[in-house]
C-alpha cells in the first residue's frame, strides 16, 4: 500500500473518530439558545497556530474555518484528534469498525441505541458491572452458540423468559 494511501485511510479514520466524538453536540432536537450568555467556565478558544503538526494535519479538513468554530466545538474536536492520535493500531480499527456499523444504522436504531445507553448509565456501578461481565461472556462463545442462545431466547414465552431470569438472579 502506498504511503499516500495509507495517509489517506488514516485521515479519514481520524476525520471519524472526531466526527464521533464531536455527535452529540449534533443531536436533532437539541436546544440551542441563540445568543448563549457569557459563561466564565467556557472553554476558550484554542489558536489553530497552537495546535502541534500532527494536530493541524489530523484538523486540516477544519484549518481555513478553525478560528471561527465555537470554543466548545474546537476543545471537542482536539480532544477526539488526541483521543485517537493515542490510539494503537487495533483500537484504530475497533474505533473504525463501530463507527462504520454506527453509520449504518437508521436513525430510528441509532435512538434506540442512545436509549439504552442512557438506562446503562442510569444503573447503580455494580448492575454495570454486571450487564459488561454478562456481554464480556456472550462474546466468548461461538457465533453458532450465540445464534442458538438468541433463537431460544425469541422462542420462549414471556413465562420462561422470566423463570430464566429468576434462575439466574438465584445462582448471584
Amino acid at each position: 500500500m502506498s504511503e499516500a494511501r495509507r495517509f489517506g485511510l488514516t485521515r479519514r479514520a481520524a476525520l471519524a473518530a472526531m466526527l464521533a466524538v464531536g455527535m452529540h453536540a449534533a443531536f436533532p432536537g437539541r436546544a440551542h439558545a441563540e445568543s448563549p450568555p457569557i459563561d466564565a467556565s467556557a472553554p476558550a478558544a484554542t489558536a489553530w497556530s497552537s495546535l502541534s503538526a500532527d494536530e493541524q494535519k489530523a484538523l486540516a479538513r477544519f484549518g481555513d474555518r478553525w478560528d471561527s468554530l465555537p470554543a466548545g466545538q474546537q476543545q471537542r474536536l482536539l480532544r477526539g484528534t488526541r483521543r485517537w492520535m493515542a490510539m494503537t493500531p487495533e483500537q484504530r480499527q475497533m474505533a473504525q469498525q463501530r463507527f462504520a456499523r454506527w453509520r449504518d444504522l437508521t436513525p430510528e436504531q441509532r435512538e434506540q441505541a442512545r436509549e439504552r445507553f442512557r438506562r446503562f448509565k442510569e444503573l447503580p456501578p455494580e448492575q454495570q458491572a454486571r450487564v459488561r461481565e454478562n456481554l464480556h461472556r456472550l462474546k466468548k462463545l461461538s457465533p453458532e452458540q450465540r445464534r442458538l442462545l438468541r433463537e431460544r431466547w425469541q422462542n420462549a414465552s414471556p413465562e420462561e423468559r422470566q423463570r430464566w431470569l429468576e434462575r439466574r438472579r438465584q445462582r448471584r
